[in-house]
């Protein structure tokens, strides 16, 4: 018999701390494919006729963790800051972000040529959270890279629409991470339909069945446009735009893209409970005793944890076969 446990504490910039009490839902989203993981929370907005007023307890910027668990063993969910309490259908809903929520700060208007990902991510940092470190292996330059009325989290968000990089910050470290697509491994979780998981939504893709053309459009320096393309021609068609940078930078992005496109995968997600967990970026190892052939590991790109008196669920997206 599993009984559902969860904890949710604020700090407000004050320092004051603050334990929810009440709970209606919690929805937690964690992906390498966006830059900001996010969690709402609702809860309800009277309690006894008297209208609940939490905004002045815990205004934007205050920390939020959320752990949730069975039995009494809790785990670490989700960290990050609230951004914002709104009115929505009868409840009070909590909208929170992880520590990107802290590049939400106006930078500079700056021209940046020439540049790369690393050292606009560091001109973003020294800019919005001054002390936090950089670690960044993916050597991607730009001709000219332009700043104008935007801030940090604007230009990160930039950076990972052109670039597909994973970006993250490790909050134990205080690390900005930025990395090339697929890169990082973060563990392993076995799923079978037949002992872990609730519910199947998965379709299976062959590589030998898909065919991609990517082509990588770019306006250099001078003005002019330069256009690569990667792939098949006469597949379906992708089309991206990229700030002035080398043509060999455009290839690496467009053969990131195509590489995510063309490996076998499975599309769609499954569902299961809170146990086991996972994370964005592991790999998921499958095994439907249905389906032998497809037996593998999956890259891990999304995950979405529920969470309410009905009951724990995650659902985990699957990407490309990794082995």
């Amino acid at each position: 018999m599993y009984n559902l446990n969860w904890n949710i504490e604020f700090k407000n910039p004050s320092g004051k701390k603050f334990r929810l009490a009440l709970l209606y839902s919690v929805e937690i989203i964690q992906s390498v494919e966006n830059l900001v993981d996010t969690a709402l929370i609702s809860i309800p907005e009277t309690i006894l006729n008297k209208v609940l007023s939490i905004e002045s307890k815990i205004p934007r910027g205050s920390e939020i963790k959320i752990q949730l668990g069975y039995n009494d063993q809790l785990n670490d969910e989700f960290s990050g800051f609230v951004r914002e309490v709104k009115n929505t259908n009868g409840s009070l809903v909590i909208d929170c972000e992880d520590s990107i929520f802290l590049f939400r700060k106006p930078v500079g208007n700056a021209v940046m040529k020439p540049t790369t990902v690393a050292k606009i991510a560091q001109s973003m940092i020294d800019q919005c959270v001054p002390g936090m470190t950089l670690q960044c292996d993916y050597d991607i330059a730009y001709e000219k890279f332009v700043i104008n009325m935007a801030n940090g989290y604007d230009v990160l968000k930039k950076l990972q629409e052109e670039t597909k990089a994973n970006i993250w910050i490790d909050g134990e470290t205080n690390t900005l991470h930025i990395h090339p697509p697929f890169m990082e491994k973060f563990g392993e979780v076995k799923y079978s339909p037949q002992q872990n998981v609730q519910s199947v939504a998965l379709e299976y893709k062959r590589a030998v069945d898909r065919k991609f053309e990517i082509t990588v459009d770019s306006v250099g320096a001078d003005g002019k446009v330069k256009s690569i393309k990667r792939g098949i021609p006469g597949g379906e068609t992708v089309n991206m735009k990229v700030g002035p940078m080398s043509e060999s930078d455009m290839e690496k992005i467009g053969d990131a893209e195509l590489s995510k496109r063309m490996s076998d995968r499975y599309e769609g997600t499954i569902d299961t409970w809170l146990i086991p967990r996972i994370k964005p970026g592991s790999t998921a190892r499958y095994e439907d005793e249905d389906y032998p052939d497809q037996k593998g590991g999956y890259y891990v790109p999304t995950v979405k944890t529920s969470f309410s008196d009905g009951g724990g669920l995650r659902t985990v997206t699957f990407g490309i076969r990794t082995s």
